[in-house]
């Protein structure tokens, strides 16, 4: 099962129409999505607009993928679960979020061999096309250790954001 999640604060309509697109195609595809505050809910899956926190603990232990935008409570929960994520970025020049530091965090999780990072919508289907690529490697459960997850904990409780603030 594909996990999607979008966060609670806004939209993301170009995540969610992507995979609604995709499933749409793809016969057998067993997606749920949490869709925010979205404009136009999918057709092709599943959806809800919130989940309580443990409802999305609990979403997040069944999924075999997890695909998101760049949240930092989403990946790190993801790799606490050793899940697979592809992330999708929020952009500032899209007016998804205010600036890009979606952007940025997805670069630093990617670099760090943690998570897949969709730039775009083709790049989306072309990961979820690739699904049976992504299960969790060395390299995924290495990052989900207890030791790295603390440490990136501390790095966004004391350093901040990775970018500017505006």
């Amino acid at each position: 099962m594909i996990l999607v999640t979008v966060g609670a604060q806004m939209s993301f309509d170009r995540l969610v129409s992507a995979v609604d697109d995709w499933a749409g195609r793809t016969p057998g595809a067993e997606v749920f999505a949490q869709i925010g505050p979205a404009r136009e809910p999918p057709r092709n899956v599943a959806w809800t607009r919130f989940l309580e926190p443990d409802e999305f603990r609990r979403r997040v232990a069944q999924a075999d993928v997890v695909v998101s935008h760049a949240g930092m409570g989403t990946i790190l929960t993801a790799l606490e679960h050793g899940k697979p994520i592809v992330v999708m970025p929020r952009r500032g020049d899209l007016e998804e979020t205010r600036n890009d530091h979606q952007v940025a965090t997805a670069e630093r999780f990617r670099e760090l061999g943690a998570v897949y990072v969709a730039r775009d919508a083709v790049e989306l289907v072309a990961w979820l096309g690739k699904l049976s690529e992504l299960r969790p490697g060395a390299t995924i459960r290495a990052c989900a250790s207890a030791p790295l997850l603390e440490s990136l904990r501390k790095f966004v409780l004391e350093s901040g954001p990775p970018y500017p603030r505006s």
